[in-house]
């Protein structure tokens, strides 16, 4: 068998038919699906227990969390690569397809991803209208994710697809007991170790502030467990050289970011302290704008800054 699609159901009674609908209708076929019940309240796992193809099992669990739920997936995965998909997600119907070509294009990549559109979850705009280009599409080499994330986020956890064998070497894979960047803490291990193939074509919806979605309600204020993992990587040395100052550069980064919330709420000092955690980052602009704003500026200003940039950043769930 050559792929375990592996999605993880929690109360997602309202999506769950339309994501497996997408995932059964793939063009490629040799593939099953492992839908982990996560100790859900609703009626999912019932309709998914209805869907009569042998390709999809379903296997409960006491409400452990997505990480756990995911693992176990992978756990009991049979093919060859694990590909992920969130309850409320949706696949193309070349998705799998696609991915067979990155495989064949970088075959020293344990792990290969698709591009992805971001949709309201409006009942109109599902199914998606999917704005694939016709022709062979363009397989990007990732060899520094931190250095490529910072050009913009590349990876979506239902468009990603790794290597079964690395995976359950790895175990346990996402860190159990956290949800605000288990997926984020995977991708940037596994992309310390093996290159990513990346099919530069939107073939992945993922569906923006769906019901009981943890990304609809998570307000990020702090910094990340995955942040601060990969921070002690670097500077312990367990990272390989080449990628230490970019994920350094890159925690930085985000210790700028929490400032400039911290200064639009009002917390000047703590926006202070963010941006001295984040003192790898002093020779950007963006480190010294925040820095000016934090001491002597209004907040608001930062404020209405950001929010036009949003607006402008193409593919932003945010904009136009």
């Amino acid at each position: 068998m050559k792929f375990s699609i592996v999605i993880p159901l929690y109360n997602k009674a309202t999506y769950i038919i339309g994501t497996l609908t997408s995932a059964l209708s793939q063009s490629f076929t040799d593939f099953e699906i492992i839908v982990v019940d996560d100790g859900s309240t609703d009626g999912g796992p019932a309709l998914v227990e209805a869907v009569a193809d042998p390709r999809v099992r379903m296997v409960r669990q006491a409400n452990a969390g997505v990480s756990a739920a995911r693992n176990h997936g992978i756990a009991l995965a049979r093919g060859e690569w694990v590909a992920f998909l969130d309850a409320d997600d949706w696949h193309h119907p070349s998705y799998l397809a696609n991915l067979l070509i990155a495989q064949s294009a970088a075959p020293q990549a344990d792990t290969v991803a698709t591009g992805f559109i971001f949709l309201q979850d409006k009942p109109e705009l599902w199914p998606p209208r999917w704005p694939v280009q016709a022709g062979q599409p363009e397989i990007e080499i990732i060899t520094n994710l931190p250095v490529r994330w910072m050009r913009g986020p590349s990876l979506c956890t239902s468009a990603v697809c790794v290597r079964t064998s690395r995976l359950q070497a790895m175990q346990p894979c996402f860190p159990p007991g956290e949800s605000q960047g288990e997926d984020l803490d995977l991708w940037f291990r596994l992309a310390e170790s093996t290159p990513i193939a990346l099919v530069r074509a939107p073939l992945m919806a993922y569906r923006v502030a769906a019901e009981g979605s943890l990304t609809a309600s998570h307000i990020g204020s702090t910094v990340p467990p995955f942040l601060q993992r990969m921070r002690l990587r670097a500077i312990s040395g367990a990272m390989i050289p080449s990628l230490r100052g970019s994920s350094l550069w890159l925690a930085a980064q985000h210790d700028v970011t929490l400032a400039r919330e911290a200064v639009t709420s009002g917390r000047r000092l703590q926006a202070l302290r963010y941006l001295f955690q984040g003192r790898r980052a002093i020779n950007s602009g963006r480190w010294w704008l925040t820095a000016l704003i934090a001491l002597f500026l209004p907040g608001q200003t930062l404020r209405n800054w950001e929010l036009w940039r949003v607006s402008r950043t193409p593919g932003s769930p945010d904009a136009g």
